[in-house]
C-alpha cells in the first residue's frame, strides 16, 4: 500500500493580517554589551539572590499558582500607596495587560489611540485585536501636540488612549495639562503607562481618584526584574473587576509571585540601583552633548535617544565593536537618524562612549 501524498500546511487557516505581519524581533546579544532593551544592568546582591533561591525552592511547582493572590496584591498596594477604593490587576508583564485591556474593549468599530512615535506594543495589540489604530504625531521636540490629540479624540472617539509617561522611545515626560485635557475629553479609557517610573519620579497614581476613566500601568521590568515578567494595572475597583474577566487564570506563574513577594521587602536595593542609573544617565547626557556629530535629547527614563548622520552605519559599527543599541530610525519619520541606548553600568557606558566616538 503506497503512502498517502503529503498534505500542504494549512496556512490559510491563519488570518491574512497575521501571516502578513512580522514577529517582534529580539536580536541575539551573545558576546555583546546589551544596551538595547532598557534593562537594569545591575544583578541582585549575592545575599538577596541567595534568599530568593531559597524562597523559590519552596514553591510547589506541581500546583497551579493562586487564581487571585490577594495577600501579594495587598502588599503591593501598600508599597506603592494605592489610593483607597482602587484595585490592582496583575499581568505577565505590562505587555499582557496592554493586550487584555484592548481585548476587553475590542468592538468592531473600536479605536485605540496614542501619540506617535511611542511603545510599539500599543499598535501590535490593537491590530491583533482588530481595532483601528490611530497614531497622533508628536510636535516639536517630541512634545505632546495637545490640539492634534484632542481633535483626534473628538473625531475617533477611541475606546482606549495610551500615553507612555515618560515616552518610549523619546524619553521625555509629556505636559501634564495636555494629558489632563485628554482625560477630560476621552470617552473611554486613558492608560498612563509608567514603565519608567523609577527614573522619572513623577506619577499619576494619586489622580486615579479624580479621573474615573484613568488607569495607571506599571511593570517591575525596568526596576530590575525584567526576567520575572510582572506588571500591574491600577484603577477603580469596578473597572478593574470588568477587566479581570478577560484575564486568563494563573497568568502570573508561581515563581514570579514568590519572587515579587520577597523582593517587595527589599525595594531599597532597587531604589539604590535606580539612583545609580539616574546618575549615569546625567553623565551620559553630558558626554553625548559634547560629542561632534551627535544630537542628544533629554530623558526622564533609563535610556537616551540620540541622532546621528547615518544610524544604520553607526548601529553596525557599534555592534562590530561589541555594543548593542537599538536603531529606532525605521519606526517613525520623526525618529529619522535616531538610535536609542540604555543606560548601563559605568563600565558599559564608558565602552559605549568610546565605541561611539570611533563609529561616527
Amino acid at each position: 500500500m503506497s503512502a498517502p501524498a503529503p498534505r500542504p500546511l494549512p496556512l490559510a487557516a491563519i488570518r491574512d493580517d497575521v501571516r502578513a505581519a512580522a514577529a517582534y524581533p529580539v536580536p541575539d546579544a551573545s558576546g555583546l554589551i546589551k544596551l538595547d532593551a532598557m534593562e537594569n544592568p545591575y544583578p541582585l546582591p549575592p545575599e538577596l539572590a541567595q534568599q530568593l533561591g531559597q524562597r523559590l525552592s519552596q514553591v510547589a511547582l506541581n500546583r497551579y499558582p493562586p487564581g487571585d493572590p490577594a495577600p501579594l496584591k495587598a502588599k503591593l498596594a501598600r508599597c506603592i500607596g494605592l489610593p483607597d477604593g482602587m484595585r490592582l490587576m496583575l499581568g505577565n508583564g505590562s505587555d499582557e495587560l496592554i493586550h487584555l485591556l484592548i481585548q476587553a474593549c475590542a468592538r468592531s468599530d473600536a479605536a485605540v489611540l496614542c501619540p506617535a512615535p511611542s511603545f510599539v506594543m500599543y499598535e501590535v495589540s490593537a491590530r491583533l485585536n482588530r481595532c483601528r489604530f490611530v497614531p497622533v504625531a508628536l510636535g516639536a521636540a517630541f512634545a505632546l501636540d495637545r490640539e492634534a490629540l484632542l481633535a483626534a479624540i473628538a473625531r475617533e472617539r477611541p475606546a482606549v488612549v495610551f500615553i507612555a509617561y515618560p515616552n518610549n522611545p523619546t524619553g521625555n515626560l509629556f505636559d501634564r495639562a495636555a494629558i489632563e485635557a485628554a482625560l477630560q475629553a476621552a470617552p473611554g479609557l486613558v492608560v498612563l503607562d509608567e514603565a519608567y517610573l523609577p527614573f522619572a519620579g513623577d506619577t499619576w497614581l494619586p489622580d486615579l481618584v479624580r479621573y474615573p476613566n484613568l488607569l495607571v500601568l506599571r511593570t517591575l521590568s525596568k526596576l530590575g526584574l525584567a526576567g520575572a515578567r510582572f506588571g500591574y494595572l491600577c484603577g477603580a475597583a469596578a473597572l478593574i473587576a470588568e477587566l479581570e474577566k478577560v484575564r486568563p487564570p494563573y497568568n502570573v506563574n508561581a515563581l514570579t509571585l514568590a519572587a515579587v513577594e520577597l523582593l517587595l521587602d527589599h525595594l531599597a536595593v532597587f531604589e539604590q540601583q535606580a539612583a545609580a542609573i539616574r546618575a549615569e544617565r546625567a553623565r551620559l547626557l553630558a558626554a553625548l552633548q559634547e560629542m561632534a556629530g551627535v544630537t542628544v535629547f533629554p530623558s526622564a527614563a533609563n535610556f537616551i535617544l540620540l541622532r546621528v548622520a547615518d544610524p544604520a552605519a553607526t548601529y553596525g559599527a557599534l555592534r562590530a565593536r561589541g555594543i548593542l543599541v537599538k536603531n529606532v530610525a525605521p519606526m517613525h519619520t520623526l525618529l529619522a537618524g535616531c538610535l536609542r541606548v540604555t543606560v548601563g553600568t559605568p563600565e558599559e557606558n564608558d565602552a559605549f562612549l568610546s565605541a561611539l566616538r570611533a563609529s561616527l
